[in-house]
């Protein structure tokens, strides 16, 4: 699980109507959190999208450097959350990040909000 693949992805825009339809959410800054559990499916337990605005980042590069960062940062510290699922296997997860700050942020603060999105997600 050291990676970030294709299928760990929230890419089917059926879902992501859905979710942001019917999903809960909430805020740890710089990110605002819409999740929705749906039935569990062991070959996908959680669905994760990030999305950083262009209205708040005009520059494509900065964009893509707070969703690198914050894709990394996941990457790191998604075990707990799929453990955590694995042992309920009562649901699984679709997840859309969106940073919502207006400054860029250093690695370490995105990584200790991502800590804490998954500690509250469990």
């Amino acid at each position: 699980m050291a990676s970030f693949s294709k299928n760990e992805r929230l890419c089917n825009f059926k879902l992501i109507q859905n979710l942001i339809k019917k999903g809960k959410s909430f805020k740890v800054f710089p990110f605002y959190i819409k999740y929705l559990k749906i039935e569990y499916n062991p070959s996908q337990p959680v669905l994760i999208l990030f999305s950083v605005p262009k209205k708040k980042f005009k520059k494509a590069v900065n964009r893509n450097l707070l969703k690198r960062r914050s894709k990394e940062s996941y990457r790191l510290n998604k075990k707990k959350l799929y453990e955590n699922i694995a042992i309920s296997k009562k649901y699984s997860l679709l997840i859309i990040v969106t940073y919502i700050d207006t400054k860029l942020k250093t690695f370490h603060e995105i990584n200790n909000s991502i800590i804490s999105i998954i500690n509250k997600l469990q």
